[in-house]
This record gives C-alpha cells, sequence and structure tokens, in this order.
C-alpha cells in the first residue's frame, strides 16, 4: 500500500543523517565523493533540587575566594498550488521585501511579514545529494503554494570542509539551492561553523570538520570549558579567535575562507535566490556561550547554566584584563561561587539578589569581560562577513538566544552566563544591537511564538517581556529585527504570538520585523490540521497585523484553498509515489 503523501513528506526528517537518499547513517565516512571542489589559497514546571554541602551559600562574595576545579486537510496541501487563487509575492515586490535599515516601518502600514521555513537539519547528506529528494522537492512546492516566502537552511562546516582544510564541496547544497530557485523561494543560507547534536530540536549529528577535531584533540583547550573542566566541543573558543591554531589558520580565517568559497561558487545566485546570510556565532548557530549544554543531562530548563571561560585561552585573555585593570588576583578564575548548571539563582552566592557577586565590583569587572569578549568576537566575524557579501545583494543577520527563563530575577543569571550582561540594571542587548548596526546586520531574535503564562512562573520567565526589551535595544540602535519561533509549535495560540510580536509598538512606533523564520519542516506541519493552520497563519502574516479580515475568514479562506485546488495536487501525490 503506498504511503499518504504527509508520510512521504515526512521520510526527509526526524532520522540520523543520512549517506544517501536510501539510507539513514550518522557516520561519516571516511572518504566522500567530490563533485564541486573549491580550494583556498595557502595563505512540566520541575525545579532542579541540588544537594548543597554549604560551602557555597555561605560564603561571601566577590568570587573568586575558591579555585575550580581543573581536569481532515488531504493530501492536497503538500504540494497545492496558490497561484490559482492569489499570486505569491515574487522579485517584482523587492520593495516590500526590503530589510528597512530603521526596523520600523510604520509608514509602510499593511505590508506584512514575509514567512521563511527552516530547512531539516540533514537536508543535505554525507556523499552530498539532497536527502529524499522527492519528498524535498514535493516539500518545497507545498511551501510555496501556501505563500511561503522561502526557505533556511543550515550549510555545514562539517560537512563541506570535512576532509581537509580548504578544500569545500559544496554538491548537495548545489542541488538543493536549485530546487529553491526553481520554485520560486529566496533562500537564507545559514553559514553553521557549530556542531549539529547536543541542543534542542537536534535531531541528527553533524561534527565540526573532522581536521578541526583533530586538532581539538591535540589541544583540548580549543573547545570552550566550564570551571570544573568539562569541555564542549559545538564550537571553537572564541579565546583563540585570532591565534594559527587550525593547521596555520586562525579560527575566523577558517570561516572567513568558507563564506569566501560559498560566495565565489553561488554568486549567480546571491541577491535573488539567496538574500541573507546568516553568520553562525556560536552553539546552534547563535552568537553566545555554550552555557546550557543538553547533551548527557548536563542542563536541563530552567538551570542556570555555567559560565565558560576557563580554557588556557580565556583564562589568559581574563588575566590581561585583571592586570589592567589594577586586579590581578581576579585574573586567574572566574566565579566560583555561582553554582552548577541545574541550580536556581537564589542557590548561589554569585546571583542571589541581595549581595550577590554579580552587583559588585568584582562581579561587574568580571561581566564586562566576558560579555566583551562575546562582543569582540561578534565584531570581528562581522567585518569579515561584511567585506565578502557586502556588494553581494543579501542582507546579513545574526541570531541571538531568546534566554527567557529566571528573567525576572535581578541577576538574569541564565543571560550572564550566556554572555548577555543583562541584570535589572543594565541593557545587555542594546550593545548587540549597536554592534549589528555597524555592520549592516539583522538582529535575528527567537522564542517568539511564547507567552509568559504558558511558561514556569516560579522560574520568573518572561519570553514577551524579553522579546519587547530585544525590540526596543533594535529600534534604538536603528537595526532591523527578525525573529523565529523556539520551539516547535501548531497551535493557533503561538501563531497568534507570532503576529502579534511581530509589530510591536514601542513608544508610540510599530516596530516592525523584516522576516520570521518558521521552526522547522518536518512531519509534523504536514499533518492535515496543523498545515490547515498554518497556510491560514502564512497568510495573516503577507496581509500584516492591520489587516481588516478577521482571523475566522482567513481560515474559511485557506479551507478554500484546500478544496480549490485539490485535483491538481492529487495529480502531484502520484508523481511523487514514483
Amino acid at each position: 500500500m503506498a504511503m499518504s503523501l504527509p508520510h512521504q513528506i515526512g521520510a526527509i526528517s526526524g532520522s540520523p543523517l543520512a549517506a544517501d537518499s536510501g539510507s539513514a547513517s550518522s557516520d561519516a565516512p571516511p572518504s566522500t565523493s567530490v563533485s564541486a571542489v573549491w580550494r583556498s589559497p595557502l595563505t512540566t514546571n520541575l525545579r532542579v533540587s541540588v544537594q548543597s554541602n554549604g560551602t557555597d551559600a555561605d560564603r561571601v562574595s566577590p568570587s573568586p575566594p575558591l579555585s575550580p576545579v581543573h581536569g481532515g486537510v488531504r493530501p492536497d496541501l503538500s504540494v497545492a498550488a496558490q497561484a490559482l487563487m492569489t499570486p505569491p509575492f515574487t522579485t517584482d515586490d523587492a520593495s516590500e521585501r526590503e530589510y528597512a535599515l530603521g526596523g520600523s516601518r510604520a509608514e509602510e502600514e499593511g505590508k506584512g511579514v514575509p514567512v521563511y521555513v527552516m530547512m531539516p537539519l540533514d537536508s543535505v547528506t554525507w556523499n552530498h545529494t539532497v536527502n529524499r529528494k522527492k519528498a524535498m522537492n514535493a516539500s518545497l512546492q507545498a511551501l510555496k503554494s501556501a505563500g511561503v516566502e522561502g526557505i533556511m537552511m543550515d550549510v555545514w562546516w562539517g560537512l563541506v570542509e570535512a576532509e581537509k582544510p580548504g578544500e569545500y564541496n559544496w554538491g548537495g547544497y548545489s542541488e538543493l539551492l536549485e530546487m529553491a530557485k526553481k520554485h520560486g523561494l529566496k533562500v537564507q543560507a545559514v553559514m553553521s561553523f557549530h556542531q549539529c547534536g547536543g541542543n534542542v530540536g537536534d535531531s541528527c549529528t553533524i561534527p565540526l570538520p573532522k581536521w578541526a577535531v583533530e586538532e581539538i584533540e591535540k589541544d583540548p583547550d580549543l573547545a570552550y570549558t566550564d570551571q570544573w573542566g568539562r569541555r564542549n566541543h559545538e564550537y571553537i573558543s572564541l579565546g583563540c579567535d585570532t591565534l594559527p591554531v587550525l593547521k596555520g589558520r586562525t579560527p575566523v580565517q577558517c570561516y572567513s575562507d568558507f563564506m569566501r568559497s560559498f560566495r565565489d561558487t553561488f554568486t549567480h545566485l546571491l541577491g535573488n535566490t539567496i538574500v541573507e546570510i546568516q553568520v553562525g556565532m556560536g552553539p546552534a548557530g547563535e552568537l553566545r556561550y555554550p552555557s546550557y549544554p543538553e547533551a548527557n543531562g548536563t542542563w536541563r530548563f530552567p538551570g542556570i547554566g555555567a559560565f565558560q571561560c576557563y580554557d588556557k585561552y580565556m583564562i589568559s585573555s581574563l588575566q590581561a584584563a585583571a592586570d589592567a585593570y589594577g586586579k590581578p588576583e581576579w585574573g586567574t578564575t572566574g566565579p566560583t561561587d555561582a553554582g552548577q548548571y541545574n541550580n536556581w539563582p537564589e542557590d548561589t552566592n554569585f546571583f542571589r539578589k541581595e549581595g550577590g557577586g554579580w552587583n559588585s565590583q568584582y562581579g561587574e569587572f568580571f561581566l564586562s569581560w566576558y560579555s566583551q569578549m562575546l562582543l569582540d568576537h561578534g565584531e570581528r566575524i562581522l567585518k569579515s562577513a561584511s567585506g565578502i557579501f557586502g556588494n553581494e545583494g543579501v542582507k546579513i543577520s545574526v541570531k541571538v538566544a531568546g534566554i527567557h527563563w529566571h528573567y525576572g530575577t535581578r541577576s538574569h543569571a541564565p543571560e550572564l552566563t550566556a554572555g548577555y550582561y543583562n541584570t535589572r540594571f543594565r541593557d545587555g542587548y542594546l550593545p548587540i544591537a549597536h554592534m549589528l548596526a555597524r555592520h549592516n546586520a539583522v538582529f535575528n531574535f527567537t522564542c517568539i511564538e511564547m507567552r509568559d503564562h504558558e511558561q514556569p512562573q516560579d522560574a520568573l520567565c518572561a519570553p514577551e517581556k524579553l522579546v519587547r526589551q530585544v525590540a526596543m535595544a533594535a529600534q534604538e540602535a536603528r537595526v532591523p529585527l527578525a525573529g523565529e519561533n523556539a520551539l516547535p509549535r501548531y497551535d493557533e495560540t503561538a501563531h497568534e504570538q507570532i503576529l502579534r510580536a511581530s509589530a510591536l509598538e514601542v513608544d508610540g512606533d510599530s516596530v516592525e520585523m523584516c522576516a520570521f523564520t518558521y521552526l522547522r519542516m518536518n512531519p509534523d506541519l504536514f499533518h492535515p490540521e496543523n498545515w490547515r493552520k498554518f497556510v491560514s497563519f502564512v497568510k495573516k502574516m503577507r496581509e500584516g497585523r492591520d489587516a481588516q479580515k478577521c482571523w475566522e475568514q482567513v481560515e474559511r479562506e485557506a479551507e478554500h484553498f484546500v478544496h480549490v485546488t485539490q485535483p491538481l495536487v492529487q495529480e502531484a501525490a502520484v508523481a511523487l509515489m514514483h
């Protein structure tokens, strides 16, 4: 019996990274065929109970007195052709789609927000082909028919430059980009310099390039390190950004060479099919430290996480900063009274609201250094990306994590450990916005779909307040704001929240997002009821918050769209089965 179309489409995700379209192995082969090689020049609301021995809470800040220990929609919705009803936006609508440099488009009332959809993480195989090509083709046709503006795809460093430094195999991405172009979909290409696997929603494992991993094995301090000596291999430590530790190149040079090869390979698609380059800057592609790693149960929501500054390169920088500050004793280690990954702020001496080390002279020194290191990292990579893509007609964007838990506390501990110096008394997102503005980059923020009351209130979660703070920072810095949902959501409540957040009123002005990217294309999205709601959501986003039609009217139009396109879709479904 033939599978239904949603099941066929479902075949493209939720499995380990395949070696080819017919297998599902996440192990990289010892060698791969090179078809498009570019060589660079040599040059539930559960609080975690944590046992305490009393030594931390009884101590007095500032740190560090102790040293750390090192060591009933039918298959038709899958490929429906909305062009029969209302024409989708085309390149002729570029003026409506261009990211407005102030982030505020109140004067362009009713233009709406374009919706992109994230592709499965394993869209390209280890053999450099498109994973499950027929299902992918049908899915892209479905997205286009629903009025989606385009797709977002991870371009994995660990896949493209897997075997040898300076050799890039773009084969699978060439094919996928041509498929997007054929269907008239725009592309947000993510330069993914991080490992896939170990974060929320990671359905496959793609490590860093083999040769980079070999260098980390030789020098473990190339990996982010916590105070207990635990290494994190998701992303190269920013402490060695400018040191030639990767086969004679610095990490930033490696990222630059990768982006330059991408530009040279796909120059014919830049500015028309490829409209945005999102530059990965940390774990999960986000500008942050890997302070809350889920792998092996190290961290669980809503723990405060842990500082990641204990590799020798970060400590060397910290010591230099402490010497310059006139407090050399502060440079030997980071805070030692900041608790563990799954503590809450009040469990720790450093983050507690009364007399916490975060609000001391030492705390201000350390947190300023820690957050500035992250900003400098972003600045270095953005400077390179701007030089490479600056004249190619594409936007550059950076993703920032929506760390909303314990947002209602004074210290905002989880944000601090991630590198965002945001507290009750300090705005940690405005410096990020200013840094992005200097390079005309888009501020891409997550957790747009969340509401405060949906989250554990004892953890003082406040995603809505956080999103508003970020929107205000973007407005002040005059940087475009874009959004993503942090977790998969298919319900109308989440859709309505995204619609609301996509055009917030801030100081009398409407801060409208320049784009929204929906996480993620998977089997659940093509479930009949979910797909019907998604089509309505896309239509509403396109029409804009001020559209006169009510949500129910949009729902009726979506249902009509499903009905009238059924014959064409059934024909496409039959073709997909062969």
